[in-house]
């Protein structure tokens, strides 16, 4: 699974594409030199169930810890998997 990351001054996402087409993608804000927000997951039907999301937010939290960042995470598919990883919650903005 290819997971992308692109950025635009304080907005960024992470996202899979397949046939020129985003079939995952889970955004965020920056705020401030610290702190990303996450606040949207969404996944295409035909990914679903398959762990997609999950590891779209394992990404996110790879990226904060080479950056040496904090995650917020208002959507409520990105909280629901640091409440079931305390492994990553390193990272959780408190």
């Amino acid at each position: 699974m290819d997971i992308q990351h692109q950025t635009k001054s304080t907005k960024g996402s992470f996202f899979i594409e397949s046939e020129g087409q985003i079939s995952a993608e889970m955004t965020y804000s920056r705020a401030g030199d610290k702190l990303l927000i996450i606040d949207h997951t969404e996944i295409s039907a035909s990914l679903r169930g398959k762990g997609v999301g999950e590891a779209l937010v394992f990404r996110a939290v790879e990226f904060a810890r080479a950056n040496q960042l904090k995650i917020l995470p208002l959507c409520p598919f990105a909280k629901s998997v640091f409440e079931k990883n305390p492994e990553i919650r390193d990272v959780l903005s408190k």
